[in-house]
């Protein structure tokens, strides 16, 4: 019912002609916080389904401008789920060990194991992103990217991986609002970082990064969604549709006893 944007693979990317914020978003906002409780606790049960079946996993990527909602979707999303079975790794500027090894190398160190889903709070596309923005590698290498990062989605999805790709798209005047906010909340300030600012300056350098990166791996094995992010409540309601929707489709089954327990006792 409430879904994101999608384009056909090998269709041109243009954000421009998405809107940021669904005005008539057929559902008010308490009704979508119940739907959103609700998917959580079906999530819940098939994640454990998909835990106990241990043949599968599921990667959520989420990525976007600085206070598109990252975090806050995840909250919002997750509530619910056993954590031992559901991890959030949130990718920052790469460490020393990580420069030394190929870009994608920290990516699949994290990747989630079978019967587990895996978060990723940004993703191995900041290596068609950030460095192309701020030209950290030669506009070469990070063209190269584009196929290497199809290949690498396609072999997590052949051995058994579901792929969610999803852009938070918020707009730029939503955006100095939520930035606004955490300087005027005290209780806000240790989520604003002043680089957030500089990074503001360089949004139609962004805005090109990610129309050319969703174009070249929006694929069939991996597409991306486009979730409007301007209403909160919208964002999150889409991702846990989308979310809902994928793990309902896997039907992920509870594998049968080893043996018949039926009238034992435990004493």
């Amino acid at each position: 019912m409430f879904k994101p944007y999608n384009i056909n693979p090998g269709q041109k990317c243009n954000l421009e002609k998405f809107d940021c914020l669904i005005n008539s978003p057929g559902i008010e906002k308490a009704d979508a916080l119940v739907r959103i409780s609700e998917n959580a606790a079906t999530m819940a049960k098939l994640a454990r389904r998909l835990y106990a079946e241990n043949s599968r996993a599921i990667l959520l990527v989420l990525q976007g401008m600085d206070a598109a909602g990252k975090d806050g979707s995840i909250r919002a999303v997750m509530r619910g789920v056993n954590p031992r079975s559901c991890q959030v790794y949130s990718f920052k500027k790469p460490s020393e060990i990580e420069l030394d090894h190929d870009y994608l190398w920290r990516v699949h160190h994290v990747m989630p194991r079978k019967g587990n889903i895996g978060i990723f709070n940004r993703s191995h596309y900041e290596d068609v992103l950030v460095v192309r923005v701020h030209q950290l590698v030669p506009e070469k290498e990070w063209r190269m990217r584009y196929e290497q990062i199809n290949n690498f989605e396609k072999m997590l999805v052949d051995n058994g991986t579901t792929i969610l790709k999803c852009y938070l798209h918020i707009s730029f005047e939503e955006q100095r609002k939520r930035l606004q906010a955490r300087l005027n909340d005290p209780e806000a300030h240790w989520k604003f970082n002043p680089q957030d600012l500089q990074e503001r300056k360089r949004w139609t350098d962004y805005r090109a990064a990610y129309n050319e990166a969703i174009t070249q791996c929006n694929t069939d094995h991996a597409p991306w969604h486009i979730v409007p992010a301007d209403r909160k409540w919208y964002r999150n309601l889409v991702i846990s549709e989308l979310l809902r929707g994928t793990m309902e489709s896997l039907d992920p089954q509870i594998p049968p006893a080893v043996d018949d327990y039926s009238g034992w006792i435990v004493e």
